[in-house]
This record gives C-alpha cells, structure tokens and sequence, in this order.
C-alpha cells in the first residue's frame, strides 16, 4: 500500500473533489490487516497539509485539501 492508494481511496477529483472518508470506510477498501501502516500514512499526510482531520457523523474521519 502507497499514500497514493488512500488518497485516491478518500476521494476522486472527478466525482467527489471533497469527499469526506473514516477510518473504517478506508480500512473496508484497503484490507483490514493494513490498519497500522494505513495510521502511520495518514499521520505523514496529515503532517504534511495533503490531509486534513476532521469529523463526520461525531467520528474522525479525513479529507483531501491538497493535489
């Protein structure tokens, strides 16, 4: 699994530019057994401003902010 495989997994920027994702609708498309490294990615993103943390439905959940 690469960054770019959650990202495109968050959103398509043809169909759903803002989509919003939590962590259980991208462990559901990415494999369950992937869940540490799938934190650890979304960390560097998040660190990185391509990402951003926020809530849906009172659950954290992440959104793309940067191409």
């Amino acid at each position: 699994m690469r960054k770019i495989d959650i990202l495109n997994t968050i959103t398509d920027f043809r169909k759903a530019p803002n989509d919003i994702k939590t962590p259980a609708q991208l462990l559901s498309v990415l494999g369950e057994d992937k869940e540490s490294q799938m934190k650890e990615m979304l960390a560097e993103l998040v660190r990185d401003r391509v990402v951003k943390e926020t809530e849906l439905n009172g659950e954290k959940a992440y959104q793309v902010i940067a191409r």
